[in-house]
């Protein structure tokens, strides 16, 4: 990342706040993705199996992070994201998207931890990212 400033270690990004979701919002990600799992999308189900409302996917909160990556340094590129999913957010939540830089090095990049928590403020994703130069301006 020759001649780029270098974020140091533990700079947060400044918190991120999306949603709530509706039903429209899970039907139309449903519909894009191809996830059609009626657990997202279908009450009686979803209360069924001992939620009060039908979780958002995953997949959709996790790649939000995207945009916040982005927004945060428009030079350098996500080369890789990544997360584990620790508990549902429910339609009608919205969700706080927080990162904070790990490492940052000229020729690896910047390895974020990102952390996704709904309104009870326990954490939905866990996950990292790296982010890096594009490959002709690495040294």
């Amino acid at each position: 990342m020759s001649g780029a400033y270098l974020p140091t270690v533990g700079e947060r990004l400044p918190d991120w706040r999306i949603g709530p979701f509706d039903a429209a919002a899970l039907a139309a990600y449903a519909e894009a993705s191809g996830d059609a799992n009626p657990l997202h999308l279908d009450d009686d189900l979803a209360r069924a199996i001992g939620f009060p409302a039908p979780p958002v996917h995953g997949m959709k909160l996790l790649a939000a992070f995207e945009p916040l990556l982005s927004a945060w340094r428009r030079d350098l590129f996500l080369a890789r994201l990544s997360g584990k999913f620790v508990q549902p957010v429910l339609r009608g939540e919205a969700v706080t998207l927080t990162a904070r830089v790990l490492r940052s090095s000229p020729q690896e990049g910047v390895f974020l931890r990102l952390l996704a928590y709904g309104e009870t403020r326990a954490p939905a994703i866990v996950g990292e990212a790296l982010m890096t130069l594009p490959r002709k301006l690495r040294p």
